[in-house]
């Protein structure tokens, strides 16, 4: 698959978050499914949708590209799943803002990490905008933020190997994805969540009502916006990646406010307005130094 250009790959990191910020909405409209059993149920709907466009894509070929995955493709794989269980689990221990709060540490290490694996380059107005990004979210949940007890503080643990993923996925997304196609990878995550959701999701409850917002999820908040991300770090730099992914905090209470009529916090509103103030600056200074280059 072609590597899409830098402004090609930006509005495919939009549209990515955009689908991930989703989540609240369609799981308000559930009936009896819960927790886990929401967690699996997503999970297993990512598998399947993600293994009949691998199927269709490559037909006969698509056990080659499994295995062909390699120590990459696995470790995405494992990484992803990690993302798709830990915040979930998280969240049934902690409260969705703490969890929040700590998943907006995974831009800082994402450049920390690619500054040290990929040896890359982070600029100024990327530092500045990953600090103002992460100030901003925690403007946004700041009175969410409550005092832990022994449960929570594990549900805060739980939610820190989130950002750690995030982070490490990248990485693998930009170290190892410019010459193996890991989008099978993504395949690889939603059945080893599926499974590692299973004896904690039995005896099911959800009602055909649910299973299909379920299906849902896992097709349009979970699978698709998956791959369409790793496509997109072909073209964007690690960082990019993950600022550009705090998206998805910002637009998930603006979506419950549209469609339940949910008013966010004056403090959410103010804090989100930050966050993207910090993501629109670094892309247009990025933008700018292209055109200068190509003056040059």
């Amino acid at each position: 698959m072609q590597h899409p250009s830098h402004k090609m790959a930006l509005m495919l990191m939009i549209i990515a978050p955009t689908m991930w910020s989703t989540a609240g909405v369609l799981s308000r409209q559930l009936e009896s499914a819960r927790g886990f059993e929401v967690s699996f149920w997503r999970s297993f709907f990512a598998a399947i949708f993600v293994f009949v466009v691998l199927a269709w894509q490559h037909k006969s070929k698509l056990g080659v590209r499994l295995v062909g995955l390699g120590r990459y493709g696995l470790a995405s794989g494992f990484m992803w799943a990690a993302m798709f269980t830990c915040f979930m689990l998280a969240l049934t221990m902690t409260t969705v803002a703490n969890a929040l709060i700590v998943e907006s540490f995974a831009p800082l290490l994402t450049a920390i990490f690619a500054w040290i694996f990929l040896a890359e380059k982070i600029p100024n107005r990327t530092w500045l905008a990953i600090f103002v990004a992460f100030a901003g979210m925690l403007w946004m949940f700041v009175d969410g933020f409550s005092t832990l007890d022994a449960r929570g503080l594990i549900g805060v643990i739980l939610a820190l190997c989130v950002p750690f993923a995030v982070a490490a996925n990248v990485i693998i997304l930009k170290k190892g994805g410019q010459h193996v196609d890991l989008i099978p990878a993504v395949l690889v995550g939603g059945v080893l969540s599926a499974l590692l959701m299973l004896p904690f999701a039995m005896p099911f409850s959800a009602s055909l009502h649910d299973v299909l917002i379920l299906a849902t999820l896992g097709v349009f908040q979970l699978g698709l916006p998956c791959m369409i991300m790793v496509h997109a770090a072909k073209g964007l730099s690690a960082p990019e990646i993950s600022l550009l992914s705090l998206l998805e905090v910002i637009l998930g209470p603006f979506w419950v406010w549209l469609a339940m009529g949910e008013e966010p916090a004056r403090a959410t509103l103010l804090g989100g307005s930050v966050v993207l103030s910090a993501l629109i600056f670094n892309e247009l200074m990025a933008f700018r130094e292209e055109r200068l280059l190509k003056v040059r």
